[in-house]
C-alpha cells in the first residue's frame, strides 16, 4: 500500500516538475518553542514603534493600494 501512495507522489512531482516547478526546503522558526510568542510580541512592537514614526507611511499605503485596482495576478 506504500508503494501505491510513493507512486502517486511520484507523479505529482514530476508533473509539477514538467510544469517548470522544482521543490525546495525551507526552515521556519519551531512556533512550539519556548520564548517563540514573547518574540512575537516583541518584534511586533518594534514594528508598530518605526511604523508610528514614519509619517509618510499612510500615504505610501494608500498609494500602493490604490495601484492595485485592475489587477488581476
Amino acid at each position: 500500500m506504500a508503494t501505491d501512495a510513493n507512486k502517486r507522489v511520484q507523479k505529482h512531482r514530476d508533473t509539477l516538475r514538467m510544469a517548470g516547478l522544482r521543490p525546495v526546503q525551507i526552515w521556519v522558526p519551531d512556533t512550539r518553542r519556548p520564548g517563540f510568542s514573547a518574540e512575537c510580541r516583541r518584534q511586533c512592537r518594534l514594528v508598530a514603534q518605526a511604523d508610528s514614526a514614519d509619517t509618510d507611511l499612510p500615504q505610501f499605503m494608500d498609494d500602493a493600494f490604490t495601484d492595485l485596482d485592475g489587477w488581476t495576478g
